[in-house]
This record gives C-alpha cells, sequence and structure tokens, in this order.
C-alpha cells in the first residue's frame, strides 16, 4: 500500500501502518484482543495467574505492596492489564500505559473497582464510598461520593457507549455519561451481596452475588450461575468473553466456574487471597 506523499505526516503513517499491520494479522490469524481466549486471576497480594491465550505480563506478588490489589483491568488488546490497589496506587504490565494514580489522595474509603476506557487511552478508579477518580481519556462524569449510600460501591464497569457504572453490593446501579441505567437488583431481597459486574458487547450488563448468583440486564444474555451449588468459597468476580456468549466466575480460592461459550482453562486454588478475574 503507498501513502500519497501530501497525508504521510508521521502521524498519519503510523495509523496507516497500525491498520495494515491489523487487517494482515487477522488474515493470517494472528490474535486480535477479539480472538483472545483466556484469563487472569488477580490475588491481593499483587500477584496475577494466567490461564488460556491470556499472556503473564508481571506482578507485584513479591510482598512489596503496601496495602492489597483491590481491582485488575485488561487493555483493550488483551496484551497487558492494570493492577490497583486499596491506597489508589495504579501498576501497569504489558502493554498498559500509566495515566495517575489516587496513591497521593486521602481517600475516604479504599479503592474498589477500576474500569478501563474503551480505547485504553484512560481509566477510572473508585473507592467504597462512591468518589470516582478519572486519569487519561477517561472522563469524569459524576461519582456518588456525596450520598448517604444504603450499600457501599463494590465495583465499575465502562460503558461502551462512554461512561460508566457504579454497582453497590444490594445490587444498586448508578450510571453516569453515556451508560443507562438498564436496571438493578435494589429493590430485591438477595441471598447474598452483589460483589460486580460486567458488560456485554451488547451494551447489557451482568451483575454478580457472592454466591454465584447471576442477574442479567439490557440484553446481557443469562448463561447460568452458580446460585445453587454449594462453593468452597465466595464467589468474588467475574469476566465474559470476548463474544458476550459466555462469562466466567472467579472464587475467592480460584476455583474457575465456566459458563456458555467461556471454556475453562484451568483454575489454581491456594491459600492466597483473589481479588477478581479479567
Amino acid at each position: 500500500m503507498r501513502v500519497a506523499h501530501g497525508l504521510a505526516s508521521p502521524t498519519v503513517r503510523r495509523l496507516v501502518t497500525a491498520v495494515i499491520l491489523f487487517v494482515l494479522g487477522a488474515a493470517v490469524g494472528v490474535p486480535t484482543a477479539a480472538a483472545l481466549d483466556g484469563y487472569r486471576v488477580a490475588h491481593r497480594d499483587g500477584g496475577v495467574d494466567v490461564f488460556g491465550a491470556a499472556a503473564h505480563q508481571g506482578d507485584a506478588g513479591d510482598g512489596s505492596l503496601p496495602t492489597g490489589v483491590a481491582a485488575i483491568a485488561d487493555t483493550p488488546t488483551g496484551e497487558g492489564y492494570w493492577l490497583a490497589t486499596e491506597d489508589g496506587a495504579v501498576l501497569r504490565y504489558g502493554d498498559a500505559r500509566f495515566f495517575g494514580s489516587a496513591a497521593a489522595n486521602t481517600l475516604s474509603e479504599p479503592i474498589v473497582g477500576m474500569a478501563a476506557t474503551p480505547t485504553g487511552g484512560g481509566y477510572w478508579l473508585v473507592t467504597r464510598d462512591g468518589h470516582v477518580f478519572a486519569y487519561g481519556d477517561a472522563t469524569f462524569a459524576g461519582s456518588v461520593g456525596d450520598r448517604r449510600l444504603n450499600q457501599p460501591i463494590v465495583g465499575m464497569a465502562a460503558a461502551p457507549t462512554g461512561g460508566y457504572w457504579l454497582v453497590a453490593s444490594d445490587g444498586g446501579i448508578f450510571g453516569f455519561g453515556g451508560a443507562r441505567f438498564l436496571g438493578s437488583t435494589g429493590n430485591i431481597r438477595l441471598n447474598r451481596p452483589v460483589v460486580g459486574m460486567a458488560v456485554a458487547p451488547s451494551g447489557g450488563y451482568w451483575l454478580v452475588a457472592s454466591d454465584g448468583g447471576i442477574f442479567s440486564f439490557g440484553g446481557a444474555p443469562f448463561h447460568g450461575s452458580t446460585g445453587n451449588i454449594r462453593l468452597n468459597q465466595p464467589i468474588v468476580g467475574m469476566d465474559p468473553t470476548t463474544t458476550g456468549g459466555g462469562y466466567w466466575l472467579v472464587a475467592a480460592d480460584g476455583g474457575i466456574f465456566s459458563f456458555g461459550d467461556a471454556r475453562f482453562h484451568g483454575a489454581r486454588p491456594s491459600g492466597r487471597a483473589v481479588v477478581g478475574a479479567a
């Protein structure tokens, strides 16, 4: 492919090259983010276990962290990830770039969740009381830090159309920016508290409870749950497949439960506390 000289600025050349490489990579079967099939499991001590096609790009499991890891988030390519700690520090691995952290802030409550923007050019952090911190191309669209909450915030997720959702342990949903409210369990008596959420490609979302109960909203398909299974340890998070045709649930001991088109690639249960999967 030839680039017209009038358009051959360094920026344009890089953009065209990236497009060519992506097309050629898809043609010859090089994995793109949509083709990756695997998952990463993050431990509170900073360790990261990988399964399937998910590559290990590094971790902080050497005991050097002053506070525990609270969340993990993948880059859009699947070739990198961030870890967010309870005190607001952000650690980057692979092609994940650093855009800032809340480590220098005086937090009223610990960080409990993290979400990357669709471009991978930024991320948000959220505290247990609902304060939101935005970095890179992540836009601050609001928070619940000034509200009296019925239950604490336990996680967040980025909306494909921009913005983000916050989820509380009673399943209450708070949408900001382009994140539309599609339903919640805030008015339902739950057997166990909600511990996280994930977004479907359709724009809907799932909520997951600590017993593995799944609640689907906005066209996010239900593929199964562990709500009727006796678990050794509670569920702490979920990770959807790139198709939205399935998801993995991860337990506090590292146990993995697969549903829909999510294939089981192994688990590594141990005495180390798990905080989430991506």
